[in-house]
């Protein structure tokens, strides 16, 4: 796909469709429901299960016999947001928080809550609840917070425990310089990118070609310490001996930008992932986007690759392909570089201390925000990815071996 494809491509109606869909943590059944449907579009192409904790796994119906590795593209299915724990009245709604948002973001802050038929409900946050004054039955997850409504009373009647909510902004959209701007990029854009990416699978199988046993895997309550990923290995829902490439949308900084291109991720701030595996996407991406992710020293500005794209360490976070890798799995990343990490605007000025509030008032939620060229990159190595699989881990000499052995051959005659 082209970075300049239209804003209607399918892909692209993908990326506008899933990333406005409220979720939060144990409470993702809207986005569940939506992948439901879009297998149910495919007939029997397309074989959905589920394991004993919700998470989903789709696979193709038919596809080649081509090695005896599985390869799993996986994606997280919720985002940090609010989940009702009691209603006692207008005001005196108890909420928790899933997910990692700093304390200044909920001063007062507007939120939507959605009913269980999909109307929305405004409200505003009044304050947090201390550890002791958390309803019993709560679920306990997160802080609590309280809140009054204030909207319409017919509807806010409606609202149940255990309904989800998010901070008050504008639903998806694509600007004019090709940025989306939406509610939830993180993890809803990289699950959008394998639907995207399974689409043309489908269709390739179709057309007869010979597709590789290439599935999804769709995870649980990532944003409260990657629990769905810690019971995805737990019950061995992917086969132990299958390559896995976990999904992400990871914070921009300075050397990861926006627009810079999809990311082959080395690992986390917790650790390195499979090298063999990282190894083998970064040479399937190279290839694919005709060249190296930066220019080299021997070359010209304009003579590294043809589309961009970036491989990095990015430290500033986590990220399931960690858990897969504690537990045994080979695992990488492919993340996309991410603005306004977990809503938060300004965050580089909150976190530093310099956001003036007395000009600009308490800081405030906004949409995330991410390239949709950027987008399309990820989708497009993801379908490269699942048609033709990468190397698979050869031992501790990796898939750079067969360069040494070739630069030894040529050129090992100079230490004679």
């Amino acid at each position: 796909m082209d970075s300049s494809a239209s804003t209607h491509s399918p892909a692209v109606q993908h990326l506008l469709s899933v990333t406005g869909i409220p979720t939060a943590a144990g409470r993702e059944w809207r986005v569940v429901a939506h992948i439901r449907r879009w297998c149910q579009g495919h007939g029997s192409a397309l074989v959905l299960s589920e394991d004993a904790s919700g998470n989903l796994v789709v696979r193709l119906a038919r596809h080649a016999a081509a090695g005896p590795r599985p390869l799993y593209i996986t994606a997280h299915l919720d985002h940090p947001g609010f989940v009702i724990e009691s209603i006692g009245g207008p005001d005196q709604l108890v909420l928790s928080f899933r997910g990692g948002v700093m304390a200044e973001y909920f001063v007062e802050a507007p939120i939507t809550l959605f009913t269980a038929d999909d109307r929305a409900v405004e409200a505003v946050l009044t304050g947090q609840l201390a550890a002791a004054a958390v309803p019993a039955g709560s679920a306990g997850f997160g802080d609590h917070y309280t809140a009054r409504l204030t909207g319409p009373a017919s509807t806010a009647a409606a609202l149940r425990p255990g309904d989800v909510g998010r901070f008050a902004m504008p639903g998806p959209e694509v600007d004019a310089g090709g940025i989306l701007h939406t509610p939830a990029c993180d993890d809803l854009s990289a699950v959008a990118a394998a639907l995207a990416a399974m689409d043309e699978l489908v269709a390739r199988a179709a057309r007869g070609e010979a597709v590789p046993d290439t599935r999804l895997l769709f995870t649980r309550a990532e944003e409260i310490g990657f629990i769905g990923a810690i019971a995805a290995c737990r019950h061995v829902t992917m086969a132990k001996d299958a390559i896995v490439i976990a999904l992400e949308n990871s914070r921009s900084f300075a050397d990861s930008p926006i627009g810079g291109g999809p990311i082959v991720r080395v690992g986390d701030r917790i650790s390195i992932f499979t090298p063999s595996v990282t190894a083998a996407c970064a040479d399937r991406a190279e290839k694919l986007f005709g060249g190296a992710s930066v220019v080299r020293a021997q070359q010209k500005a304009g003579e590294g690759a043809k589309r961009p794209w970036q491989r990095k360490l990015m430290a500033g976070g986590a990220c399931e392909a960690t858990v897969f890798c504690t537990e045994g799995y080979n695992a990488t990343c492919v993340c996309l570089p991410l603005g306004n990490y977990h809503n938060m605007a300004n965050l580089a000025e909150v976190q530093a201390g310099t956001y003036d509030a007395a000009r600009m008032g308490p800081p405030r939620a906004a949409r995330e925000f991410i390239s949709v060229a950027d987008y399309l990159g990820m989708v497009d190595l993801l379908i490269s990815l699942g048609s033709e699989h990468p190397v698979e881990p050869t031992g501790p000499r990796g898939s750079f071996a067969g360069r040494i052995d070739s630069l030894w051959a040529k050129s090992g005659s100079v230490l004679a």
